[in-house]
């Protein structure tokens, strides 16, 4: 069989040039409200506040981390802004396309340059089916009909990941999950996109895996040029990957820097929180730990004025009664918090 080359490179990188790059996905006031439904008729009884009027963007080239408690929303953005669920509203604009009103054609060509890599890559997999063939899925879906050319890319697409040939005619449960998340990163790429969300890919994976998972991501980000929105908890992996970091808290984005700048300087005490639970790896330096109170309220009423007040150490009298701007406190560092103010 020859060895067919992937033409697939974009622009570099971001920064690799020195150039700023410009936006490639833009976010506006996503709103996603998911209703809850009770009583004998099933009406909607209330409404989950899983995000609520978040905005940023992507510049092409660049990882962009998105870091917060489980149930802030993180996954919701992921996949609201690749229209795999519906937003209640917002929009969204892929290299300046409108996502949300995209026709099935449009949307199709979108979803070419816009894939998603899942948590959990078993489930994400068809059992039944050999892991060639669900990587060649989405090329047949997308016209190629040649069986060859699909084979062909499915096994360069595996080489690049860090499989053999042969694997493609195995099935799921015959992979650990290192080779799973592989397989997920390998169908994600077949489609030669230019935008991939990452949706906690190694959250699930021993250390030593997750290493080898974050480098082929670095890797294949450098040789082809690739965008990432890259979802997490662990802040140890978003600071290792990623170009910029948003913070989000209960459906708000409450924090944006670029990495060095949030890492050394964060802004909002709730960012101040997460990053002083970072173990500090030397057993003569202790960091001062930023203990939060109470649990995280429910997205069903979540809090009037700033969503954090209730757990923050700081708060002041009126956070309780407004909600924050999310502006622009110095160049590229975004912040809603009255302290700042």
């Amino acid at each position: 069989m020859s060895n067919v080359s992937m033409e697939w490179k974009v622009d570099g990188p971001a920064g690799a040039d020195g150039q700023a790059k410009r936006d490639l996905v833009e976010i506006k006031n996503l709103v996603k409200y998911f209703p809850v439904r009770g009583g004998l008729l099933q009406r909607v009884v209330a409404w989950v506040q899983a995000v609520d009027n978040v905005s940023f963007s992507v510049r092409e080239g660049e990882t962009l981390g998105m870091v917060g408690e489980s149930g802030c929303g993180k996954t919701t953005v992921g996949r609201t802004l690749l229209r795999l669920v519906p937003a209640t509203s917002g929009q969204v604009l892929f290299d300046g396309q409108d996502v949300f009103r995209a026709r099935a054609r449009e949307l199709k060509a979108l979803r070419r340059n816009m894939q998603i890599i899942f948590q959990d890559p078993y489930s994400s997999l068809d059992p039944r089916m050999p892991v060639g063939e669900s990587i060649a899925e989405g090329l047949l879906v997308h016209g190629m009909s040649s069986r060859k050319e699909r084979f062909e890319i499915v096994i360069n697409t595996l080489r690049k990941v860090g499989l053999q040939d042969y694997h493609a005619r195995r099935y799921p449960h015959e992979f650990s999950g290192g080779q799973r998340q592989r397989i997920g990163i390998a169908r994600a790429l077949a489609l030669r996109p230019k935008f991939i969300v990452c949706d906690e890919p190694v959250s699930a994976l021993d250390v030593s895996i997750q290493a080898q998972v974050l480098n082929i991501l670095k890797e294949l980000q450098a040789e082809f040029g690739l965008t990432y929105l890259f979802i997490a908890h662990n802040l140890s992996v978003v600071e290792h990957i990623s170009d910029r970091v948003a913070v989000m808290y209960l459906g708000k984005m409450v924090e944006l820097s670029d990495r060095d700048e949030l890492y050394r300087n964060p802004l909002h005490p709730y960012t101040q929180a997460l990053l002083s639970a970072i173990p500090v790896p030397d057993p003569n330096l202790k960091r001062e730990r930023i203990i939060l109170k109470g649990d995280v309220p429910s997205p069903l009423r979540p809090p009037t004025g700033c969503r954090f007040h209730p757990r923050c150490p700081v708060a002041l009298a009126h956070c309780s009664q407004q909600e924050p701007v999310f502006k622009e406190v110095s160049p590229g560092h975004f912040v809603a918090c009255w302290r700042v103010e």
